[in-house]
């Protein structure tokens, strides 16, 4: 059996639904709590936790003492409720997170290169342990997740291999999530964009990448692929020809050190062997790694006004292992500001994690819908 065969076996009521998607987002409650977030009456909410009891999806934790003297019992979930797993697949590494429906991280793992990945999955189901089944997966791809209407793969071969190579608990609803959608995500309920809702995450990397968040979701569009920055013209410049994706070739880190490595004068000593070390150069003051620096800041500036030019998003979240570094801030600021209209720029106040977040808050949502099956998903 299956854990959607388990979950239809026992399919909740609408109002024990409502009841455990609110606590489930709360973390804990009492039950005039979970009445007053799930809009049902006292009555309907004693059965539905009678309910919720029953099928081990949520337990008394203890009582609350009002000031009035009254006492009133608290209710968590129960350990039927489950967990859910998130998987950054990224470019240098992949991160997997297993949390349970209330959002508290259980296990956390990181490795690095492809063959260790399906280790990492194997890592966190084993923390997580047998007695808390997995409810949903959400995986974070560097690629467009385009479904066609149906359950959502990535477009490139290379990444689809190596989704299937992660070995993902059987009989498991996978989602495949777009990465830098997962960090505008997370940047919007927990980070740099916390409180706006409309406004663009930059992610400046091994790769470039955009986020577009209007009205409080993403924009996906037609084909999973908005966003896609990569894509734009570039060069753009008579006598030039534009290739296939070389704006990220010229703007992403592979580029970017390949350019001070060619141009390092002999000096200043070894040249540095990525962007964390050009960085630290410039942070202790070597001219040479501030010029480089504040070279790609001017051209991230560029970029930005491309991204601006079309959006307005009000706010763009610079990201990404050199997006997110502050060296960059004020050279990007500058080049916006002398291209384009007023634009608040500010940094990731989410570093790395920012996309294993992100997919972990989807993956909790897609999680509370396999148990109670809700029709959608909310961002």
């Amino acid at each position: 059996m299956t854990e959607q065969d388990m979950v239809d076996a026992a399919r909740l009521t609408e109002s024990a639904g409502a009841v455990f998607a609110v606590l489930a987002e709360a973390g804990s409650a009492t039950r005039p709590q979970l009445a007053a977030g799930a809009g049902l009456s006292k009555p309907t909410v004693s059965t539905a936790v009678a309910e919720l009891e029953a099928a081990g999806l949520a337990a008394r934790s203890g009582t609350a003492h009002g000031t009035t003297g009254r006492s009133a019992a608290v209710y968590r979930l129960g350990p039927a409720a489950g967990c859910v797993l998130a998987v950054d697949l990224g470019s240098t590494h992949t991160e997997v997170r297993g949390c349970a429906l209330d959002s508290t991280v259980l296990a956390t793992e990181k490795s690095y290169g492809d063959a260790r990945s399906a280790d990492a999955v194997r890592t966190v189901v084993d923390r997580i342990g047998a007695a808390s089944p997995v409810r949903a997966v959400v995986v974070a791809v560097p690629d467009v997740a385009n479904g066609g209407g149906q359950a959502p793969r990535p477009a490139t071969p290379r990444i689809a291999r190596a989704v299937d190579a992660l070995a993902l608990p059987s009989g498991i609803p996978v989602h495949i999530e777009n990465n830098v959608n997962c960090a505008a995500l997370a940047e919007l309920h927990g980070g740099a964009a916390l409180g706006r809702h409309t406004f663009g995450y930059l992610q400046v990397g091994f790769g470039i990448g955009l986020g577009i968040v209007v009205d409080g979701h993403v924009l996906r569009g037609a084909n999973g692929a908005a966003g896609e920055i990569a894509r734009l013209p570039y060069p753009w410049a008579e006598g030039r020809e534009a290739a296939r994706e070389a704006l990220e070739e010229y703007a992403g880190a592979r580029a970017l050190i390949a350019r001070v490595s060619g141009a390092w004068p002999p000096e200043d000593g070894p040249a540095p062997r990525d962007a964390e070390q050009l960085f630290a150069l410039a942070s202790a003051g070597n001219g040479t790694a501030r010029a480089f620096v504040a070279a790609h800041a001017r051209e991230v500036g560029r970029l930005a006004a491309a991204v601006t030019a079309v959006l307005d998003p009000g706010l763009l979240v610079l990201g990404g292992g050199i997006g997110a570094n502050p060296q960059l801030l004020p050279g990007v600021r500058a080049e916006l500001k002398r291209l384009s209209w007023p634009t608040e720029v500010v940094s990731s106040t989410l570093g790395d994690s920012g996309t294993v977040v992100g997919a972990s808050r989807l993956a909790v949502a897609r999680g509370i819908q396999t148990v109670t099956g809700a029709a959608r998903v909310k961002d």
